[in-house]
């Protein structure tokens, strides 16, 4: 198999590390407009072809699939022009700038028989992949509550606000280990202190089902935060990807409430459950590397990947009414689909 990457940015260098390291991979062909990304990528990786030029490169090179690691903008472009070529698709996310698009790249993905898959990238961390294992189970109960902070210094982008960039890792995360909950409501709050785009937001998500998620993204924070709080009625999980060793904790914790029929609820008698916590034990093979495999596997097997253009599509259509949330000062917007 013959892979393309377009984009050799910030993350493109760590896919070409990752497809070259896949033995049925034979052939990696990059593309990018920025002469001194490709010379590095070659001085790097000798084996490897480029073009600076992608009309060239889906005119005069021989590939399966193409990989996009693009501004997001771009996305729609590359994707429907590959599709349309007979490539497999790999798309970085944000899936696309619009449901619209993204729609439109699903229904030309299947009727050309062609695979589309979203790097929804911490899909395939240890990490992620335990606390599925965790709710599924129904170690935690009933899932009341799903709380998300992700806050740095940086890296702005000029294309989309911090809700598009930071979130969507949170909202992906969100969707894989609650997938049967329908979303009613989301509302969204932010501030755009320096361009037109939003540095600070906050996301609010409301569930059919009384559970309530909540996700703080920000690109001005002095400090680094990556933590989620997964709430059950009978156990409470924290999710801490900046700790090297305890990334997840969980604690046999809760709040049980007790009070007769005639009781108003302020003379409920509230107790307070403070048990044991444990730390599972995570995997810690690459996220990115399972990724990469998951996207020639399915192109070989011929399934549907592990992250594909629903997946996407329906974090785009979060974000959309987010962004029209936020417009008009947090007024809540109804969300149809799950």
């Amino acid at each position: 198999m013959n892979i393309a990457i377009i984009g050799l940015g910030y993350w493109g260098p760590n896919l070409v590390r990752n497809f070259s390291a896949i033995k049925e991979v034979k052939k990696i062909i990059c593309c990018d407009n920025n002469q001194k990304r490709l010379s590095l990528i070659k001085l790097k990786y000798p084996s490897v072809e480029t073009v600076s030029d992608f009309d060239q490169l889906l005119k005069h090179y021989s590939f399966d699939a193409l990989i996009i690691s693009t501004p997001v903008g771009s996305h729609y472009k590359f994707a429907k022009a590959a599709l349309n070529a007979g490539k497999h698709v790999w798309v970085e996310k944000p899936f696309t700038g619009s449901s619209k698009n993204a729609e439109d790249l699903i229904n030309l993905s299947e009727k050309k028989n062609l695979k589309l898959f979203v790097d929804h990238t911490f899909i395939y961390t240890g990490a992620v992949r335990k606390i599925k294992e965790i709710v599924d189970k129904g170690e935690l109960g009933d899932v009341i509550y799903f709380d998300s902070v992700r806050i740095n210094l940086g890296l702005f982008q000029h294309d989309v606000n911090v809700l598009w960039d930071l979130a969507c890792h949170d909202l992906s995360i969100m969707n894989y280990i609650l997938p049967e909950n329908k979303i009613t409501g989301i509302a969204a709050n932010g501030i755009a202190n320096f361009y037109d785009h939003e540095n600070i937001a906050y996301l609010s998500i409301y569930f059919e089902n009384n559970c309530f998620a909540h996700i703080h993204s920000n690109w001005t924070s002095p400090v680094k935060i990556r933590r989620t709080i997964v709430g059950g009625k009978k156990k409470m999980l924290v999710f801490d990807d900046m700790e090297n060793v305890e990334k997840i904790r969980v604690y046999d914790s809760g709040v049980l409430m007790r009070k007769d029929e005639e009781e108003s609820i302020h003379e409920a008698l509230v107790q307070y459950r403070i048990g044991d916590m444990y730390s599972p034990k995570v995997a810690q093979t690459e996220a990115l590397s399972l990724a990469s495999r998951e996207f020639i596997d399915c192109i070989n097997e011929d399934r549907v990947p592990l992250t594909n253009g629903y997946d996407g599509l329906k974090i785009v259509k979060i974000l959309e009414a987010a962004d029209k949330s936020i417009k008009e000062r947090g007024k809540i917007m109804e969300f149809n689909g799950k």
